[in-house]
């Protein structure tokens, strides 16, 4: 595909949204000479920040508050936010009539003539990707980032050089729009794999079928970096089409590999095996976060980097916002930001990140998920708890109940803002605890979304 198909092409953009996606494709189209309909079931109040980043584009027609058939009958090609369903009936509608849909992801990847390096995951993709990145940069191979958190993804295009690396953050609702392209990166990285956007998808194995394609339409020449230590990513080893690195917690002596044994971390090139560097020396706190390293280690690898040279960069890497993200120390308590653990597994692996005793900041909205690990973890483990309102907060309060039974008497602190959630929280610690911001759910309702939430708690922390 060109760029030059665009003009003069009638494009809807369904959903213009509160987080920067929208924008950029908007920005994209305008600039390839495209005539854009965006439209947001959102009103003007509600969507004026990213409104305010495309005034003074011209040939864009704005409908908010409503979607219209004939946007979705009487266009070339819609473009539809990442989040919304397939199965959405203005999606469905433009398909029955013959009106390609695509995603920023699927376009980016058809116009992009640069290597791509994929990572998804239902955890650790952001962290990863950013050390992929991080590593390549010192490595003097020219990353670009892509869709990375809050980064932006068609207008990164036009940045591209002959010499560019794209380092793509692949979520399963980006990944799902690859499906009909039949592509996927020429080096595929999947941390790992576990419940998730159970609002969103029907079973597991509609959230597996897109997360897939993070590998599934390689070519032999290409790269899939697989964790060997998830069950579920595990098994899709064997379908490797191109050339496979397993990401182990444990010895690999057959084919390539990177693992760690004794706290040591090595790399089994296929012929040599050669211890690294030791676990201490990670920037990054926890187990899963060794996978991480390990997962960012194979990539570049697989890219060209020497093992010199990404050991060098991890051991310079300092850490990614909104991701066990240090805050401040206040009178000997320190304050973590882990907002970005929006599911239990998630929190449970930042609570167990520390020895210290823990005050833990968690709840919110429940995505259908199941949070009985998370009240044991938190009776286990936790010194104390500030719950923020939401749909998980009661059901972890019913499971922690459950779990202690009668004998104990607990009544729970539970919040409706971060203000709030900082000063209880405060107020029980002492010198040597952590305040950790893990919530284990999603952000809605009280908050914009996850990073308003850990920007919030920043600000309340700075504050003390």
């Amino acid at each position: 595909m060109d760029v030059r198909w665009f003009k003069g092409k009638r494009v809807t953009v369904f959903g213009i949204g509160l987080l920067g996606g929208g924008v950029g494709t908007i920005r994209f189209l305008v600039e390839h000479g495209a005539r854009v309909i965006a439209t947001d079931i959102k009103g003007k109040k509600q969507l004026s920040h990213s409104l305010e980043q495309l005034s003074g584009l011209k040939n864009v027609e704005y409908v908010l508050g409503q979607h219209r058939m004939e946007d979705f009958t009487k266009v070339d090609m819609v473009i539809k936010t990442p989040q919304a369903l397939w199965t959405n009936k203005h999606i469905k509608l433009a398909l029955k009539n013959n009106i390609p849909v695509e995603v920023d992801s699927s376009l980016f990847f058809k116009l992009c003539k640069n290597p791509i390096i994929g990572i998804t995951g239902t955890k650790g993709k952001t962290t990863t990707s950013h050390l992929i990145a991080h590593i390549l940069d010192k490595a003097g191979k020219n990353p670009i980032k892509v869709g990375i958190g809050q980064m932006p993804v068609l207008d990164r295009l036009k940045v591209l050089k002959k010499n560019s690396v794209v380092v793509f953050e692949l979520s399963s609702w980006r990944l799902s729009g690859l499906t009909n392209a039949k592509m996927s990166p020429h080096i595929g990285v999947f941390t790992n794999f576990f419940p998730d956007h159970m609002n969103y998808y029907h079973t597991m194995d509609e959230y597996l079928r897109d997360k897939k394609n993070i590998f599934i339409y390689q070519k032999p020449n290409d790269w899939f970096i697989c964790n060997r230590d998830d069950k579920v990513v595990s098994q899709l080893c064997s379908e490797a089409k191109g050339n496979l690195i397993t990401i182990a917690n444990e010895h690999v002596s057959e084919g390539r590999s990177v693992f760690c044994e004794d706290n040591e971390i090595f790399i089994n090139d296929g012929i040599d095996i050669e211890c690294v560097m030791f676990t201490k020396d990670s920037p990054l706190r926890g187990v899963h976060n060794i996978n991480n390293v390990m997962s960012a280690i194979g990539a570049t690898i697989a890219y060209g980097v020497t093992n010199e040279q990404a050991i060098k960069a991890v051991k310079s890497f300092r850490g990614v916002a909104h991701r066990l993200e240090f805050v401040a120390e206040k009178k000997g308590v320190k304050y973590i930001n882990d907002t970005a653990a929006t599911n239990p597994q998630s929190a449970c692996a930042a609570i167990k990140s520390f020895a210290e005793p823990i005050i833990l900041i968690a709840g919110g909205v429940d995505k259908n998920l199941s949070y009985e690990e998370f009240a044991k973890t938190i009776i286990n483990n936790v010194k104390g708890v500030v719950f923020i309102k939401g749909t998980a907060t009661d059901k972890i309060i019913r499971l922690i109940k459950k779990e202690i039974g009668n004998k104990e008497k607990k009544s729970f602190e539970i919040v409706d803002s971060m203000d709030k959630a900082v000063e209880i929280a405060s107020l029980g610690a002492q010198p040597g605890d952590v305040v950790l911001m893990s919530p284990g759910a999603a952000s809605f309702g009280i908050f914009a979304n996850e990073f308003d939430r850990g920007n919030q708690f920043k600000k309340v922390v700075e504050e003390l």
